[in-house]
């Protein structure tokens, strides 16, 4: 199993919890995304315990990169961050376990081996922040909600935000549909502000923009509009 924790006292005392687990070992600790993605790939662990909220990387796209080049690796959310559109990034981005950091240590274990049982975990406030959001989708007469797991690239590397393609809709300006693009992509607005070289701030009044233009309540909602 791989920590990625970016506070070093958070990351040691979950590695000593888990050394006293007779079925668990911790065989790497990493501080930041990258570090995370790169003893992924040397160590392949069953487990990757992972933060959200990260230097240098994020744990977005991280678990992104993970899942996507070991699909055998499990990446357990394990974070303070509840609010729907960091849910949904997650899910996303291919994490099979959700956690608030307020877990206990029982939780804790009992859903990391349930994720080598082959189950995904949701906590019941983050559970319900799914189904709720699915319940809207079909109230609104959304037959298709976008994949849970699909794994696009990771858009802190090099990305063409030139693209020419078609408008998706009139009412939107070139900026606001290159960043309307870049969330069906599944990017968070930190990796578009980073693409298109403007503040995280400025991303945030874009996305604000789209959605009172677009109708749409939620990023997943910005998504199926797009890909019609």
């Amino acid at each position: 199993m791989v920590i990625a924790e970016d506070q070093a006292l958070v990351r040691r005392g979950m590695a000593l919890l888990l050394s006293m687990a007779p079925d668990m070992e911790c065989v790497g600790q990493a501080c930041n995304g990258e570090e995370a993605v790169r003893l992924a790939q040397i160590l392949r662990p069953d487990v990757v315990l992972m933060d959200l909220h990260m230097p240098v990387k994020g744990g977005v796209a991280a678990t992104r990169e993970i899942t996507s080049a070991h699909p055998f690796t499990q990446v357990l959310v394990l974070t303070t961050l509840d609010d729907d559109e960091t849910v949904f990034e997650a899910v996303r981005a291919g994490a099979k376990a959700y956690l608030l950091k307020d877990a206990g240590e029982d939780e804790l274990l009992e859903t990391i081996r349930a994720l080598r049982r082959g189950e995904s975990r949701l906590t019941p406030q983050i559970a319900r922040k799914v189904m709720d959001q699915f319940r809207h989708l079909a109230q609104s007469g959304k037959s298709s909600p976008p994949s849970l797991n699909r794994h696009p690239a990771d858009h802190q590397e090099s990305v063409d935000i030139h693209a020419d393609d078609t408008p998706l809709t009139g009412n939107l300006t070139d900026k606001e549909e290159r960043v309307l693009k870049y969330i069906t992509d599944g990017a968070t607005n930190r990796e578009i502000a980073h693409a298109m070289a403007l503040a995280e701030g400025t991303i945030k009044n874009y996305v604000s923009r789209i959605m009172q233009k677009l109708h749409a309540n939620t990023r997943i909602e910005l998504t199926l509009h797009a890909r019609k």
